[in-house]
């Protein structure tokens, strides 16, 4: 066998891998019921390219097909693997206040970067000015570290300070980011809608969890669930935690 040959092999036996780990991660669908991951929104709210993945209306709230969510959960989780087997970077991407704590939570789990402020417009149209203050905040936040800072008066150090802040408000979780990512993984595709619209604009791939109010069709890999629950979010996001580590 050439080398050709077993690069070629490693590839197809790595991929079967992928395959029978992800199976192993994804939650029950009676986990996903008993999380509420089948409740979308009323009906009045709905995004009708969301039907394919609508099971039933209940009370005149769209109910969720859980075996959907399943299966696009699944490709998403190879997708993801994939990704991380060849070293790509993710961005994890949750600024709704019910999501804050636990993207993060699940980023810093994952050990990817993540945004859960207000997304800075331009974060991927204009990444190059955008990487210009990245560099800048990991310069001063160096010279803090160093000391080098305490050489300016009081009244310096005190804007620096203030500075360094805000920086770290708006770009702490990515601020080792220095170039485009390879995906943007998105909590709320429907509330994330300039993440979305800059990661299509770039060609950059979406991973999102789409609700019955979301677009799934301007999304690369949707997943089929309810987005606002926490309990449906730690048992989604807690599957791509596992996919990722």
């Amino acid at each position: 066998m050439n080398k050709k040959e077993k690069s070629a092999k490693t590839i197809k036996t790595t991929k079967k891998k992928i395959g029978r780990d992800v199976k192993k991660m994804l939650p029950s669908l009676e986990e996903m019921l008993k999380a509420g991951a089948h409740f979308g929104h009323r009906t009045s709210r709905w995004n009708s390219n969301m039907e394919p993945y609508i099971f039933t209306v209940r009370n005149n709230v769209h109910v969720i097909d859980l075996e959907q969510t399943q299966e696009k959960l699944e490709k998403a989780l190879k997708f993801l693997q994939e990704i991380k087997q060849k070293k790509g970077t993710i961005i994890f991407v949750g600024t709704k206040v019910a999501a804050k704590e636990i993207t993060e939570e699940s980023a810093k789990k994952s050990k990817i970067p993540y945004i859960t402020e207000r997304w800075i417009g331009g974060t991927l149209t204009n990444f190059k000015v955008i990487s210009k203050r990245l560099e800048h905040f990991r310069d001063l936040e160096g010279k803090k570290e160093s000391g080098e800072l305490k050489k300016y008066t009081k009244k310096e150090q005190h804007e620096f300070g203030i500075k360094l802040q805000k920086l770290n408000q708006q770009f702490g979780g990515i601020k080792n980011i220095v170039k485009l990512p390879d995906v943007l993984l998105v909590v709320d595709t429907h509330k994330e809608k300039l993440a979305v619209k800059e990661a299509r604009m770039k060609g950059v791939p979406i991973v999102g969890l789409c609700d019955t109010n979301a677009d799934p069709t301007i999304i690369d890999y949707p997943i089929p669930t309810n987005d606002d629950a926490i309990s449906s979010l730690k048992l989604i996001l807690g599957a791509i935690v596992k996919a990722l580590k």
